[in-house]
């Protein structure tokens, strides 16, 4: 095997990074050509493209990257845990250009406004059948949560993505927010998918054995690959567990080394893990698990614009809701990597030309909700977006509808990573709410806690997203509050993280013993009642005709 030094300069020195080359020009130029964009210098016998997380978003979308996205433990400061300015100056790009617009939050509005919306199914396949023209044998892979995250998802719960997708020919996918829609009708659509299924760590409990086919091999100019699906491990934790209640998931590191130790058996020349883990999860499981050449990583919407290498493992992160798909080009010879050339490929919408018959196709299953998706509710004054760890507007507006419909002290938002942005005097339709809420156990609750459970589950969901074990991540992004504030200390051991809350109406701490009238939505309870999310949100947002969101200042973040 090449050298971890030697590898990491033959690396480098041939990926096509956002940062550099053509990129430089295009930004000086302040222009896009498909052309440019779809540049690539082909390398070796085997090319892989992934796509990940596209949250059932069919059309463009503005999505604006995260300005605060924390890494505790080893990973404080790496990537993908660095936005913003640290972001542009780490991968030598210039504020203003298309890579900033597309990899960070900074001037996100007026950059929006330039360079237009990102994604469309039928630009990424104008990506795709051009990669394929070049490399008719190049697989494509996709990474999970697709089927769910928008109105038309939601009504024909994940048909319309299955039929879109299906057009796209992938090679495999695995899971995560399918699921949402129960093991039966996952069941039914994969019966209806032209390609594999993958998850290696999914077990049906009954009969302890696989659910679903755990690998699959490919050969692409002799080379025989291996791909290893990965499903997300914490279903069961992070989303209704009486929708699969027969499966059980997990990291299952033993079982993801058993698979590779058998496809190396069975004679691969290239193992991928096609894998929802999350990007700190598979950094640490590539360095305790021999033998991965590629992990193809999602979950956690990462868009990195270079590999990170860990124990001659490359780790690609493609981003989220079809803004991005990545090229890799593999030279591989006598069963060794010897050489790659990666591309994060930005799916400018008004620069990629769409496919007309996928646009056609996309056309058509949008056509009977039309009047439904364009009916608009009213404006936004603020810039609504959500991707963070902390306070994304969408939620504050979410968690204002809350309090305000249902009559509470204190709202709390889930910290979902998916739904796009909107800009500042957009309106709102009702497709854009549903890309914000759309999802299969929507009933808003109303109910009575005390200050000591209201800690307990800021508590809670804090470890989930700070525990410096990656292992022990099981969540999204922190739980958005509305009506109340807190401090927060990330490098702090479970159960002393949160102080200081306080109820911003009265001013007054939140007391223990206390109960408070408290609002949320997408509770895991199957015995949760209350009106659906987007029906609240309605309400208030038609109430007001124009939303405005002042900037969310009643969290304070130390240890970062």
């Amino acid at each position: 095997m090449i050298s971890r030094r030697d590898f990491l300069q033959a690396g480098v020195a041939a990926s096509a990074i956002l940062g550099g080359g053509v990129w430089t020009k295009v930004a000086a130029q302040q222009a896009l050509t498909q052309d440019q964009l779809l540049e690539f210098d082909p390398l070796g016998n085997v090319t892989l493209i992934h796509i990940t997380d596209i949250h059932a978003q069919l059309k463009p979308v503005y999505f604006r990257e995260p300005s605060i996205n924390l890494g505790v433990g080893e990973v404080n400061g790496l990537p993908p845990h660095v936005t913003g300015a640290d972001f542009l100056k780490l991968f030598n790009m210039q504020p203003g250009t298309p890579e900033a617009y597309a990899l960070t939050s900074e001037d996100f509005t007026s950059l929006a406004k330039g360079y237009g919306k990102m994604g469309g199914i039928d630009r990424c396949a104008t990506v795709i059948n051009a990669i394929r023209a070049e490399r008719p044998e190049a697989l494509l892979l996709d990474g999970g949560d697709t089927w769910q995250g928008s109105y038309t998802a939601e009504m024909t719960k994940g048909q319309d993505m299955v039929n879109v997708m299906n057009a796209l020919k992938p090679d495999a996918m695995t899971a995560h927010w399918e699921f949402t829609f129960g093991k039966d009708r996952v069941d039914e659509l994969i019966d209806e998918l032209p390609f594999a299924f993958l998850g290696a760590n999914i077990f049906d409990n009954e009969w302890d054995e696989p659910a679903y086919e755990p690998y699959k091999f490919f050969e692409q100019n002799g080379v025989k690959i291996a791909v290893i699906g990965q499903a997300f491990p914490y279903l069961p934790i992070a989303n209704p567990r009486y929708m699969f209640e027969t499966m059980s998931f997990g990291i299952r590191e033993e079982r993801v080394a058993e698979m590779v130790e058998e496809v190396r058996e069975e004679g691969a020349d290239l193992v991928v893990l096609l894998s929802h883990n999350g990007f700190d999860v598979d950094r640490k499981l590539a360095g305790r698990v021999d033998g991965i050449d590629v992990i193809l990583t999602g979950h956690t919407h990462d868009a990195l614009p270079e590999p990170l290498l860990v124990n001659d493992t490359l780790l690609i992160a493609s981003g989220s809701n079809g803004k991005f798909i990545s090229r890799l080009d593999l030279d591989v010879q006598n069963g060794e990597m010897k050489g790659f050339r990666h591309k994060l490929i930005p799916i400018f919408s008004d620069v990629i030309a769409s496919d007309p018959a996928i646009t056609a196709l996309i056309d058509e299953q949008r056509a009977p909700h039309e009047d439904q998706l364009r009916e608009v509710l009213g404006q936004t004054g603020s810039l609504l977006y959500r991707r963070g760890n902390f306070n994304g507007t969408w939620d504050d507006l979410i968690c204002n509808a809350l309090i305000e419909e249902r009559e509470a002290d204190i709202a709390l938002s889930p910290g979902f990573r998916w739904g796009p942005s909107l800009l500042p005097g957009q309106d709102i339709t009702r497709e854009d709410l549903f890309n914000a809420v759309g999802m299969s156990y929507p009933k808003a609750y109303r109910s009575e806690m005390t200050g000591e459970f209201l800690h307990t589950i800021l508590e809670d969901v804090a470890d989930n997203l700070f525990n410096p074990d990656p292992y022990y991540q099981q969540g999204g992004d922190m739980v958005r509050v509305g009506g109340m504030g807190y401090s927060i200390d990330v490098t702090k051991p479970q159960g002393s993280r949160i102080t200081n809350m306080t109820h911003l109406k009265t001013g007054d701490a939140i007391d223990p013993q206390k109960t408070y009238v408290v609002s949320g939505w997408a509770s895991v309870n199957e015995a949760t009642e209350g009106p659906p999310i987007w029906d609240v949100v309605e309400s208030h947002i038609k109430r007001h005709g124009t939303v405005t969101v002042d900037p969310n200042k009643s969290v304070k973040v130390t240890g970062a």
